[in-house]
């Protein structure tokens, strides 16, 4: 498959914007990122390239954001040696350890995750999962039954499983983050995991104890009405994806107006994690 690389270079901005720019261009294909020493470069496969979006991107960039970029076609890559070069284990809250096959495990921790990524979204590594995984380390989640929305790995649902979750529904719009769901399971023993390829649609006539959602702010505006149809009384909602300053009045107002108490709030580098609870 050949892919295209769009090499970007950072002349000002702050890591936010980087990482709020990262994030527009997953949303227009580009399935793998690779940190540089000047910026970043990220690929997508030729036949996706829509270079007017990509160019619309670029001209409605943030205030204070100033990037130069090149677009140039590359020869095949062994894109999982790629990713293996940019992932390192982590811990979170001294609790979880997550790392890939090739790393060595660390039995002492109470929570171990073995990631695939492959291209799908949710090491860890971002400021959003790692916040949701504290929530989940934090909360109680035995006997429940628990959506993980915008899945990506299946990370979150993992650890989900690993704290005693009943049942789980994974559901991620790109087939590729299923398939790696179904995976990551198997390398972590887990087997109450369903994953799914679709939206908000899927949801129908199903009830939820808890819901994980680590998407985008537009996405989780669109999807709120559906998440309050989808969870019980008293249910537990965790929403990230999007930034303290920007987005989480928004978000909490339209929580709120749909019967969701705001419980709390993560930030870390102006990105953000919420709790709410269903009354």
């Amino acid at each position: 498959m050949k892919y295209i690389e769009v090499i970007f270079q950072m002349l000002s901005g702050e890591e936010w914007q980087k990482d709020l720019l990262v994030s527009d261009l997953a949303d227009i294909g580009f399935d793998t990122f690779e940190d540089t020493e000047s910026g970043f470069a990220a690929y997508i496969p030729a036949a996706n390239l829509d270079l007017q979006a990509l160019e619309t991107l670029m001209l409605n960039l943030d205030a204070g954001l100033e990037v130069d970029y090149k677009v140039q076609e590359i020869e095949n890559q062994n894109w999982n040696k790629l990713w293996e070069s940019n992932f390192n284990p982590i811990e979170v809250g001294g609790q979880c350890y997550v790392r890939a096959t090739f790393h060595e495990s660390k039995p002492d921790f109470p929570y171990e995750i073995i990631i695939d990524p492959k291209m799908s979204f949710g090491t860890g590594h971002h400021q959003t999962t790692s916040m949701m995984l504290q929530y989940i380390l934090e909360n109680d989640f035995e006997g429940k039954r628990v959506l993980d929305m915008g899945c990506g790995t299946g990370i979150l649902a993992i650890l989900a499983s690993k704290k005693g979750a009943k049942a789980i529904l994974a559901v991620d719009y790109d087939e590729i983050c299923v398939e790696s769901v179904a995976e990551n399971s198997g390398l972590n023993h887990v087997d109450n995991i369903e994953a799914v390829c679709g939206s908000f649609e899927v949801l129908k006539d199903r009830l939820f104890d808890t819901i994980l959602a680590n998407i985008n702010r537009n996405i989780l505006l669109e999807q709120l009405p559906q998440y309050a149809l989808s969870i019980n009384k008293n249910g537990e909602l965790y929403l990230s994806g999007f930034y303290e300053q920007e987005d989480l009045a928004m978000l909490r107002d339209a929580a709120e107006s749909l019967g969701f108490e705001f419980i709390s709030k993560k930030v870390l580098n102006n990105w953000c994690a919420a709790k709410f609870v269903k009354r």
